[in-house]
């Protein structure tokens, strides 16, 4: 169909922009993963680990923003190159195929569902927060009404609602959080620049590896965030608009075009999450650990809100709950977003329904939408601790990073090279797999002994 940008054709091909401010009007990708990224993982997971590190672990988060761009940007270059989706891509690579899936697809379907209880995580956090808001209303009722909010939202499956909502939630609660960074320095927890460095001495105590590993897992772009670019780029159009791929100078430089635009909406996302996600950490650090005060269970909001209401003082504090709930809930909107085309995706691979029939694919988007909230809600109401739900899928994460680096090595090298990459790419890009593989096995090492 025309209008379904799944599937490409002669048609869909459109010129790229050749300057900075033409690519900047085709930006959009990035601010989904934003979204996702700039909520729990931050909010909670990073808090957390300053809280109990200090400035010492500093370094993992920065590491963590930075080194996986690569590893996203190769999955963005090969939909663009093929316009597949990323689970009929990890389906075509090397080992053993259970019925129509290879080992890809299903470890990826097992990963993502023992991800439910960090989502069940994430949605109850945003609903601890609407209880201190209005606690006349039940922690169940803000459950179920938190669920069918977010589904009323996503199950109509249009991504022009995916991405401007995903902009909008992020923007105030980015503008505050950059602003308690500042009026810190003028109370008692002010930090200086030589307790920032002493944060990338690259030394941790072993009492804060698992949360570090766990930190690691869900800040910058996480392992299910780097699958899901794939299907923010195939639904912004930037595959569709490169065109079937052909062996000509036509459609290379058509296709390089829509990567280097692909590459600026990357860069533009990590800015913006690495920057939100270390004014994180610095408050965590600053308030939190010289407070001593480890946030646990429901009191995770409380405890947070420390940040705030000791650095803009108590009359902020209901300001800074709405800012939790809207950075809270984007994570559960675009998690929701990405989730209702991941499952579609997996059950095509494995021959259960037709991804590539539009009606179908809506169906099952649609009912996704409303049942997965309910799972979550669910999960969080039996569960209630939030943190622990919250890290507990980094370390999820964390092991599925070590499968989407095998994705994106054989995406980068058997892919045919029609456009080949330059020598700085491939640095970063091995910077990127030997940094995952180094820290995931350096916490692996760390918690076995």
């Amino acid at each position: 169909m025309k209008n379904d940008p799944y599937i490409i054709s002669d048609v869909t091909s459109k010129t790229p922009p050749t300057n900075l401010l033409g690519k900047l009007k085709f930006l959009g990708p990035g601010f989904i993963l934003s979204a996702s990224i700039v909520g729990s993982g931050e909010l909670i997971a990073t808090t957390i680990l300053g809280a109990k590190a200090g400035f010492a672990a500093l370094w993992i988060i920065v590491v963590s923003c930075l080194v996986k761009v690569a590893v996203q940007l190769e999955f963005g270059k090969h939909t663009i190159l093929t316009g597949e989706t990323v689970m009929r891509a990890f389906n075509k690579l090397p080992g053993p195929r259970f019925g129509k899936g290879k080992w890809t697809v299903w470890t990826i379907f097992l990963f993502i569902i023992l991800k439910t209880i960090q989502l069940g995580g994430m949605l109850g956090g945003s609903v601890v927060v609407l209880n201190k808001l209005f606690p006349g209303i039940s922690i169940t009722v803000w459950a179920i009404l938190v669920a069918i909010g977010v589904a009323t939202l996503i199950y109509r499956g249009n991504y022009g609602i995916v991405e401007k909502g995903s902009l909008l939630m992020i923007g105030m609660f980015t503008i505050l959080t950059l602003t308690s960074l500042y009026f810190v320095q003028y109370t008692p927890f002010a930090f200086s620049i030589s307790d920032v460095f002493k944060g990338i001495q690259f030394n941790l105590s072993g009492d804060v590896i698992a949360v570090a590993i766990g930190a690691f897992g869900i800040t910058g772009v996480a392992s299910d965030e780097i699958i899901a670019y794939n299907y923010w780029c195939l639904e912004k159009g930037y595959a569709a608009y490169a065109g079937p791929r052909r062996d000509t100078d036509e459609w290379r430089a058509r296709a390089r075009g829509w990567i280097n635009t692909m590459y600026v909406d990357a860069f533009v996302a990590m800015i913006i999450y690495t920057t939100v996600t270390v004014t994180f950490y610095l408050l965590g650090s600053a308030i939190l650990h010289g407070r001593g005060d480890i946030p646990q269970g429901n009191e995770v909001i409380d405890t947070l809100s420390l940040i705030y209401t000791h650095s803009l003082g108590g009359g902020v504090e209901n300001i800074y709950l709405v800012g939790a709930f809207f950075v809270l809930f984007s994570s559960v909107y675009a998690s929701l977003a990405f989730w209702t085309r991941l499952f579609p995706d997996i059950f095509g691979q494995l021959g259960w329904i037709d991804f590539f029939n539009t009606r179908q694919r809506k169906k099952s988007i649609a009912i996704l939408a409303w049942t997965l909230p309910m799972v979550w809600a669910s999960v969080y109401l039996f569960i209630e601790l939030p943190v622990l739900m919250v890290l507990s899928g980094g370390v999820v994460g964390s092991c599925l990073l070590f499968l989407v680096v095998f994705g994106a090595y054989h995406f980068k090298y058997t892919r045919p090279q029609i456009i080949s990459s330059t020598v700085s790419y491939d640095i970063a890009f091995w910077i990127s797999v030997v940094s995952i593989f180094a820290v995931g096995v350096y916490g692996v090492v760390q918690v076995l002994s």
